[in-house]
């Protein structure tokens, strides 16, 4: 990597959960008041069309983990298992000589909630089994009580304490504690840590606090108004019905009263941001750590009248990218299409000073350092892809965006088409126009060249059959859970020999 630091750099990847960077002042006019990462972003490299692959939570951040599409290695849904044989970055950094860490959200299914972390210092907040498999038996008007609904919509708004926050209360406060005591130990390995929230996942709960900063602050209405049941699309129709539209009416003051919850929330993050940050000053690790801001997908938040995420359209799709090394990248905005894919290679070239290991196996995506260095890439395929298959759909419902672009292809759905470079709403679907048939005949190749739909749609019907029948089973008499439970021995903790409160006066703490 061009202009890297002597030493190898420390790796922080930031995540939020669910968060639209179309609501950050990073990526255009927002009421969102997010300071930590405006200043992130004017010295660092924001990438403008960032994408994830897969727009749910677990398939995204195994695909992300991995560096392949979720398709290639199962994770098919929220409940699907990330094989414990499939290498991530942290295994790769590991070998490197790095000290891998994860505080937060990741949501790993299966036995190995690790993934190569050599430690990880909370639990998760979602379970680690099968509890959330889909069923594509099941009609298109279908609605289980695990699915998100309209009670997250219309109970948003301010709210003491809730889960998600009492969960990320813990995660900041265990990631700061990591570094202070990586920082007093005698490790001197670099590290790779990653801080993972769920805020500003639903449910829209903001404490006081935060939900008072915004009083008086107008709340953009969505840009595309709701769109009636009869006049949507089929998976927009399905859409309906996972999330509840049919059970509970939502009206324009129930949006804007989310929005302003969100806009909360996402300054709680900011702020936990803010600590981290402030904790790498006070270590002395500001000057050597690349730091990656991210989120697994975005929320709709409304636009088209739909929510939350499980849809291809841009807020659902987009992430924020934000990628701050000044010892290697000077700041800029990158305006060509990358997902998350990209990460992987990204942070393994930055490890390995510019050279990426011998991988186990290919990876689906390419490192962001060419893009992020001033001479830029020239040969960038400018392509993203993306799946989806889990709840919400009846058969595997592909994506590919090349340049301004877009083709949406349900297994079974009529193709949609946009160009976003002129409609960046959405708003007109071309799969039927004359003249762009050329262009979607060249997206529905990379389709075809990525997919084999037919093994696909039968991979995960088995999968989730399988599923079913091992979590029925696991359910009955006995249970062992997969669930990370976190040991911190509190006997080796503070003062408890003889020497420690002689040594806490030389600076050096038990841990």
């Amino acid at each position: 990597m061009a202009g890297s630091t002597a030493r190898r750099p420390n790796l922080l990847l930031i995540m939020a959960d669910q968060l639209a960077p179309q609501m950050l002042r990073a990526y255009g006019s927002s009421p969102a008041r997010t300071p930590h990462i405006d200043r992130l972003a004017e010295r660092g490299v924001v990438f403008e069309n960032a994408c994830c692959n897969f727009p749910l939570c677990a398939p995204s951040r195994y695909s992300m983990l991995s560096g392949r599409l979720a398709s290639r290695i199962g994770a098919f849904d929220n409940a699907a298992e990330f094989p414990a044989s499939v290498p991530t970055f942290n295994h790769y950094l590991r070998l490197a000589g790095y000290r891998t860490c994860l505080a937060g959200k990741m949501h790993f299914v299966g036995p190995d909630q690790l993934h190569g972390y050599e430690e990880r210092v909370t639990t998760d907040v979602y379970p680690s089994g099968f509890l959330w498999s889909p069923d594509w038996r099941l009609d298109d008007e279908s609605w289980l009580e695990w699915y998100h609904g309209m009670r997250a919509v219309l109970d948003s708004g301010p709210h003491r304490r809730s889960v998600n926050i009492a969960y990320d209360d813990e995660v900041g406060f265990e990631a700061v504690r990591w570094l202070h005591e990586r920082a007093d130990g005698g490790d001197r390995r670099p590290f790779a840590l990653t801080v993972s929230f769920i805020s500003p996942h639903d449910p829209y709960l903001a404490p006081p606090a935060w939900w008072d900063r915004y009083r008086g602050v107008g709340m953009d209405r969505p840009a595309v108004a709701d769109i009636p049941l009869a006049g949507r699309d089929p998976h927009s129709r399905r859409h309906w019905f996972l999330t509840g539209r049919h059970r509970d009416a939502v009206g324009e003051p129930d949006v804007l009263r989310m929005r302003r919850a969100y806009c909360a929330v996402t300054s709680y993050v900011d702020a936990q941001l803010g600590r981290l940050l402030e904790t790498l000053d006070a270590i002395g690790a500001s000057d050597d750590t690349m730091i990656v801001f991210t989120s697994d997908h975005g929320d709709m938040l409304g636009e088209r009248g739909m929510f939350f995420k499980m849809s291809f359209f841009e807020w659902s799709l987009r992430v924020p990218l934000i990628v701050h090394a000044p010892f290697a990248f000077a700041p800029g905005r990158v305006a060509a299409n990358v997902s998350l894919l990209d990460l992987f290679p990204t942070l393994l070239e930055a490890a390995g000073d510019g050279a990426l290991p011998e991988l186990a196996a290919p990876v689906d995506g390419r490192s962001l350092a060419p893009l992020a260095s001033a001479a830029g890439a020239p040969d960038w395929p400018d392509l993203v892809r993306a799946e989806y298959t889990a709840e919400g759909v009846r058969a595997p419902q592909l994506m590919v965006r090349k340049g301004p672009y877009k083709l949406i292809a349900g297994h079974g759905d009529p193709p949609m088409l946009f160009d976003l470079g002129a409609d960046p709403d959405e708003r007109r679907d071309l799969a039927r126009d004359p003249a762009f048939s050329a262009t979607r005949a060249a997206l529905e190749a990379i389709v075809a060249r990525t997919w084999d739909v037919d093994a696909l749609d039968r991979a995960v019907r088995e999968s989730q059959a399988a599923r079913r029948l091992a979590g029925a089973a696991l359910g009955i008499g006995a249970r062992t859970p997969w669930d990370y439970r976190p040991v911190r021995d509190a006997a080796r903790l503070y003062f408890r020999e003889p020497g420690d409160v002689q040594e806490s006066y030389a600076g050096s703490p038990r841990r």
